[in-house]
This record gives structure tokens, C-alpha cells and sequence, in this order.
């Protein structure tokens, strides 16, 4: 027969268990709601939402050393699509241990031309400043890399972004390989701000803790209206041609998933072609 002192210890310890598998379990959720934010674009917006910090992507899915907040992203209503069917074609999902070689001429310029389900985006990069990051996307476009993927986050409060360059569209995925970060310095956003139009790295720096310098990738994203931001996210190219269409994919809206915190875009944004041209 059991005593009274042994029964009372047996619920103790059964109490302990449902504690400690709860705890778990809130461990788990919270896991893989940091890896979902931190490898893709994360904000963390405080104070009335003034200042964010990304601790985006980069080329190592599946991490979770990054910002752990939710971005702040307030429910739409679904709009009409405003874009079109994407082209026939997967995300070749390619991927290398090593970044590219330089290839690129520094002295020169290039462009990249975004042809989306949207509409084209023309952006100017800045190869003398950013050389590295430059050269990486001309690797990344020859090798078709950016081809039939999607844009997977906008953000439409706090600051204005869209967010592509992951095969997978889920903000988890890369080619393999990081690139450092390039051009903090730039004057342009030495103020705290971001322009509308300015094209920069989203990557996994934690702001917090400092960690995770000079994990960029490819993913990257693409400013519609002035954003503020620290200098943490290298800006490597100007839109030249397109800001309708962002504008356009931002009127649409974006709708949060409340399991991983990512807010999609409303509309179907899909890079049909990515092209890198010299001169």
C-alpha cells in the first residue's frame, strides 16, 4: 500500500514532469519562431516603432542566432493580386561552400533588371563601393539563381520594405555561402534612415549582442518609402526603375502568419528573370 508521504512525493513529481514538458514545449515555439525571423528579415521595433533592426537570412538555414521579436505588421485585408501568373520554372536551389570569385571589374558599372510578375525593377549597383556584394549577384543571376523566386516579405509599418531572394520563400534559405558586409559608411544612411529606393543585404546581425557580422547572402530588399534603420544592412544599389511597381505591391498589403511571424506579401511577387548587365 502506498503511504501518504510516497503518494504526496508521486504528485510532486508528476507536477515537476507537466512543468518541465511545458517548458519544453514554449522553448520549441519560441525556437522556431526566432529561426523564422532571424533568417529572414527581422524587426524589432521599439518605442512607438521608431527604430528597427533587421537580423535577416543569410546562407545558413535554419539558424536562430538572430533578433527573436515578431516583425510589427498589422493585419490587411486581402486586396485584388495586382500581379500577374508567374513564368513556368522552380528555384534551381543551387548551392556553393564558397563565396564566388571577384570577377566584376570594380571601375565599372552594372546593373541589375528584376523581371517580375509586377512589373520590371531596374536597379543601379554601386560597384566601387560594394564590390563583393555586387560580384556575388552577378554570380548569383548568370547561375539563374534569383529565377522563379518568390518575394517573401513586405513590411508595411515601421518601415517600408520588400524582402526577396530566398529560393525557398521562407525566408530560411541561401546559396551556401556568406559575403561581408560592405559601404556602412554611406552618407546616405548615416542619418538613421534608409532612402525610398535604396537596395541593401538583409543578413542575421544581432544588433543586441553584436554577432553575426558579415552574414549576408542573397537575400536582400528593396526600400519603397524612407525607412529608419541603422547602419547595419550594406546598400548596394538605387532603384532606377520600378518604384511603381513596389508602390503597387504595397498597396496590396501583406498578411502575417501568426505561426513563424513572416508578413507575405498579398500580392504573387515572383522573380521571373534576374539579369546582371555591365555598362
Amino acid at each position: 500500500m502506498v503511504s501518504s508521504e510516497q503518494r504526496r512525493k508521486q504528485l510532486a513529481r508528476e507536477k515537476y514532469l507537466r512543468q518541465q514538458r511545458r517548458r519544453a514545449e514554449a522553448r520549441r515555439k519560441a525556437r522556431i519562431r526566432t529561426a523564422a525571423v532571424a533568417s529572414g528579415l527581422a524587426l524589432v521595433l521599439v518605442v512607438g516603432g521608431v527604430y528597427a533592426a533587421f537580423a535577416g537570412l543569410a546562407g545558413d538555414e535554419g539558424k536562430d542566432d538572430g533578433a527573436s521579436a515578431k516583425p510589427s505588421a498589422a493585419p490587411t485585408s486581402k486586396a485584388p493580386d495586382p500581379c500577374g501568373r508567374p513564368a513556368k520554372g522552380e528555384p534551381n536551389g543551387k548551392q556553393w561552400k564558397k563565396e564566388p570569385k571577384m570577377s566584376i571589374d570594380e571601375s565599372a558599372s552594372y546593373t541589375m533588371t528584376l523581371e517580375t510578375t509586377c512589373g520590371d525593377i531596374g536597379i543601379e549597383m554601386d560597384a566601387a563601393k560594394t564590390p563583393r556584394t555586387v560580384n556575388s549577384f552577378a554570380f548569383l543571376a548568370g547561375e539563374g539563381f534569383l529565377d522563379h523566386t518568390k518575394c517573401h516579405r513586405l513590411v508595411t509599418e515601421g518601415i517600408h520594405v520588400l524582402q526577396c531572394g530566398d529560393p525557398t520563400g521562407t525566408g530560411t534559405g541561401g546559396p551556401g555561402y556568406t559575403i561581408p558586409d560592405e559601404n556602412l559608411d554611406d552618407p546616405r544612411i548615416k542619418g538613421g534612415t534608409y532612402p525610398a529606393g535604396t537596395v541593401a543585404m538583409a543578413n542575421r546581425y544581432n544588433a543586441q549582442t553584436g554577432e553575426n557580422r558579415d552574414s549576408g547572402s542573397s537575400q536582400f530588399f528593396l526600400v519603397y518609402e524612407d525607412s529608419p534603420l541603422p547602419a547595419d544592412y550594406t546598400p548596394f544599389g538605387t532603384v532606377t526603375q520600378g518604384m511603381d511597381v513596389l508602390k503597387k505591391i504595397a498597396e496590396a498589403g501583406a498578411t502575417p502568419d501568426p505561426q513563424t511571424g513572416n508578413t507575405a506579401p498579398n500580392a504573387t511577387v515572383v522573380i521571373d528573370k534576374a539579369t546582371v548587365r555591365k555598362g
